[in-house]
This record gives C-alpha cells, structure tokens and sequence, in this order.
C-alpha cells in the first residue's frame, strides 16, 4: 500500500510543481488548445464508429499497465509487441475517420469565393432545376439518389456509373430517376453544375445507430457524406419524403422550396434566393402542396416554348 501512496504523493507534487512553473498567459493558451482538440476528438469520435475502437485500445492499455505492474511477463510480451506497431495499427484501423479528419482540414477556406453575376452560377442553377425535379418526385414518390461533389473529387464513385455530362433540367432529372430508366436504380453525380454521372454506386454507412425507417438509399446518402464533404439529396420511395446529409448527418422532411434553401446555404455558403425566413420556416414544416407541382409544371412549359 506504501507504493500507491507514494505513487499518488508524487503525482500530486508534479501538479504543484507544473502550477508554480506555469507561463501564463503562454501556458495557459497551449492548456485551451489542447482541451479544444480533445474535446472536439471526442465528439468525433461518439459520432463515430472510431469510438467503439478508441474503447478497445483503452482497455488494452489498461491491461497492459495492469501486467506492468503485477509483473506478468508473457503478457507483457505479448503487449510490448502489439504497442511496438501500435501507431500502424491506428493508421489502419482508423483509416477512414483520419481522411475525413485531414479533409475537413483542407476544405477550409481561407476566402471566400462568390461569383460576380450570381444568376450566371451553375451550380445555383443546377440547385433549382434539381430542387423542383425533387419537387414532383415527392409527389409521385419515385425514389432518387443525388449527390453533389464539392471539393472532395468522386472519380472512384463515377467509375461505378455512367457519366452523361449534361445540362441540368427537370426533365432530365426526372427521366433519369423513372422507374424503368436504366439508370435509375443508382445515385446521381453534380459536378460543377452539370448532371455529370448516373447510376453511381455509393458506400454504405457501418455506424449501427441509424433509424430502422431508413432504407438502403439513406444509408448509401449517409456513407457517402461521410466519405467525403459531398453533399447527397435522398427522395424516399416508400414516403416520398424528401432529406438532405452532409458530414454524416441527415435532416429530413423538406419540400422542393426547403430543399433548395437548404442546398444553397450548404453548397453556396448562403441562404441567397431562399425569401423571408419566416416564410421559408412555415414552408418547410407545411406539407408540400399538389398545387405547387402544378406551378412548377407550367414554369417548365413556359421555359421550354422560351428555348424553341
């Protein structure tokens, strides 16, 4: 017992002794710091399946100390081994929670880049044209699959598809997401605005906590987002149901006017074009409306009688 109290004296003596020596206000910041990044390491990982592996090493450490200190050699052996690759082995184990981690890094950005004409931007027109296709597939709740690309390039999940590289339309989206379509049993790649690949086969998340409402296509939209910064737009076949995931989370029950505020604030860094945020509120907890499919509808007669 004589051990453990002068093990305990002294560490509370290395306290006193950090304390007495302590730089402030240098120290100090260096103390926040490193509070900041364990806490945010934590958060991490219970959102995580990291954290179910980060358990697992704690309880071999413990061991490990354990035999250390009672002296059990061939378990000290067999640990000293394993904790001699043991920076390896987290590289490998935590492969994918270290790419998401260094990608959040290098996807932070330092300006701010906006276009000058923000009605000539692809992308935010490319957002509308698939927000009102989302629209009228919630109201014949034909199920879709679409993933915006950001900064994250998805080569490896358009080779899984067929790249078709066009111009995004209402028709085209809803063309391609058919029931009968060839590829509509698949995910949609935007590139750059454009209606880039179809078909596409997406990861799958492994965390366990997902709702059982959720079919394949909303874990496949989850997997993707946390694969990647890419943001997905799920259309529920069963609900009709409309939902929208990044960085592994998943919000639901929008309509084609939400939807398309939610995907200009994610992807154009702004709520621009999305009205009155009380109007837009209401919207978004309303049901969507059979009379707003028929607008949309005779919006996109209108601008095809414009284009002949």
């Amino acid at each position: 017992m004589s051990g453990i109290f002068n093990a305990i004296y002294a560490f509370f003596n290395q306290i006193i002794y950090a304390v007495a020596s302590m730089r402030i206000p240098f120290d100090i910041i260096d103390i926040l710091l490193m509070a900041y990044i364990i806490y945010k390491a934590i958060g991490f990982m219970r959102e995580t399946r990291a954290g179910q592996l980060a358990k697992g090493l704690v309880i071999l450490f413990v061991i490990y100390f354990v035999a250390n200190w009672w002296d059990l050699t061939t378990m000290k052996w067999v640990l000293s081994r394993f904790v001699d690759y043991i920076i390896v082995a987290i590289a490998i184990i935590f492969q994918p929670e270290l790419r998401r981690i260094l990608e959040r890094v290098g996807h932070t950005k330092l300006v701010s880049q906006s276009s000058s004409n923000p009605d000539d931007d692809p992308l935010e027109n490319c957002i509308e044209k698939v927000s009102r296709a989302a629209g009228t597939m919630q109201e014949s709740k034909t199920g879709a699959l679409i993933v915006f690309e950001r900064s994250t390039q998805l080569g490896e999940i358009i080779d899984t598809g067929t790249v078709i590289n066009a111009e995004p339309s209402v028709q085209m989206v809803n063309n391609i997401f058919f029931p009968k379509s060839p590829l509509h049993d698949g995910a949609m790649i935007i590139r750059d605005g454009r209606l880039y690949a179809a078909g596409c086969i997406l990861p799958l998340t492994q965390r366990e906590d997902i709702s059982s409402q959720l079919g394949t296509r909303h874990r496949a939209a989850i997997g993707m987002s946390e694969n990647s910064d890419a943001v997905v737009l799920v259309v529920s076949e069963e609900t009709g149901n409309i939902s929208i995931v990044a960085d592994g989370k998943i919000t639901r029950n929008y309509n084609a006017i939400s939807a398309r505020a939610e995907l200009n604030r994610l992807l154009l860094g702004s709520g621009k074009k999305s009205g009155n945020s009380v109007v837009t509120a209401i919207k978004h907890i309303i049901p969507f409306k059979k009379a707003h499919g028929k607008e949309a509808a005779h919006k996109d007669e209108v601008e095809n009688k414009d284009s002949r």
